[in-house]
């Protein structure tokens, strides 16, 4: 019998990285398995291994900007579901998010199995109500404990981590030939990010260790990258606004570390391998967040008073758990994470 997987994501490229375990999984126990994810992980889910197919839809009870409930955009997604004529689907979602709303669609489409972990009384809108082992898990492991209890399984050899389609991008004319490290200013939620003049200096004193810098951002990021570039050097390379997000993902591929804040870009360079100096404000759960199945050292004050609260915009004077980072800080970690064999001037 062939077997059509349906697996929901809605919301951030570093949310569909981190479900890559359980796509995995669900799809090595499916002929087809179609990931249905909003704009912002479309990237992401076009380069993880196991998706056949592509769905997206920007959802208003998920997307961080939403626009108002438009009952033709819903109608025009349930019928979209209702094409793919899914066996069964698997709604992932964020510990603090309810898969109910998802579950509701679903059922409108015509889809006629749903698992989700919810906390929430389900009514018969879930054939399979799961509830993950206690503790604050790694997002990877919550996701993949739910495809499990869903039947999926990993590939015989898969460990587990995160992973993305290879061969990347040949990205040889964006970086240095000399051994590199990436820093990613940028981040999608304010609260997250430590300011740029900190990475401007961090840059400043990489480059006197011997190491050349990428500085990386997207479209919208051109001015941040700027900024940390400014004071130029002959080993910095600004990347701002220059690659796309497969491109980022080879670029990331060949450092010998990423300094990056809990941002997408982060959890892109744990799904390459790259060990990460993560700048972490604990608005979110460090133990959940931190980039995954990477060598990592973790930055920030973890009990700073904006702890858990989930705030986009720091909620303290002066963004103590972050401007507690010096950029001799930084450095020390790439230090203890980077490979030096190559470096100018290394032994």
């Amino acid at each position: 019998m062939t077997v059509h997987a349906l697996v929901v994501r809605l919301d951030a490229l570093g949310d569909v990285l981190l479900a890559g375990p359980a796509v995995r999984a669900l799809a090595a126990v499916s002929d087809r398995l179609t990931l249905l994810v909003g704009p912002q992980g479309e990237d992401a889910a076009r380069l993880l291994p196991g998706v056949d197919g592509v769905l997206v839809w920007r959802c208003p009870w998920i997307d961080p900007s939403p626009e108002p409930l438009d009952p033709a955009d819903v109608a025009e997604v349930v019928s979209a579901v209702a094409a793919l004529e899914a066996d069964r689907a698997v709604v992932l979602t964020s510990f603090h998010q309810s898969p109910l709303p998802t579950a509701l669609l679903l059922r409108l489409a015509g889809v006629p199995w749903v698992a989700a972990e919810s906390e929430d009384y389900p009514g018969s809108l879930l054939d399979l109500r799961h509830r993950p082992p206690g503790g604050d898990l790694p997002e990877a492991e919550r996701m993949l404990s739910l495809a499990r209890a869903a039947g999926g399984r990993l590939p015989v050899g898969d460990d587990g981590g995160l992973a993305l389609r290879q061969p990347l991008p040949d990205v040889a004319d964006l970086v240095p030939r000399a051994p590199y490290v990436v820093l990613h200013p940028g981040t999608s939620v304010p609260a997250r990010a430590w300011a740029a003049d900190r990475f401007a200096e961090t840059a400043q004193l990489l480059q006197h260790d011997g190491w050349a810098v990428v500085v990386t951002g997207g479209p919208g990021e051109v001015g941040l990258t700027a900024r940390v570039a400014g004071h130029g050097g002959t080993r910095l390379t600004d990347l701002g606004g220059l690659t796309t997000t497969a491109q980022l993902a080879a670029v990331l591929q060949g450092a010998r570390a990423v300094v990056a804040g809990n941002t997408g870009p982060a959890h892109l360079a744990a799904a390459t391998g790259t060990p990460v100096v993560s700048l972490f404000a604990p608005t979110v759960p460090v133990d959940r967040w931190a980039p995954y199945g990477v060598p990592t050292v973790v930055l920030g004050d973890q009990g700073a008073p904006c702890r858990g609260t989930r705030a986009r915009d720091c909620p303290v004077p002066g963004h103590p758990c972050l401007t507690s980072v010096t950029p001799s800080d930084v450095v020390a970690s790439v230090g203890k994470l980077a490979d030096p064999v190559g470096r100018e001037g290394a032994p």
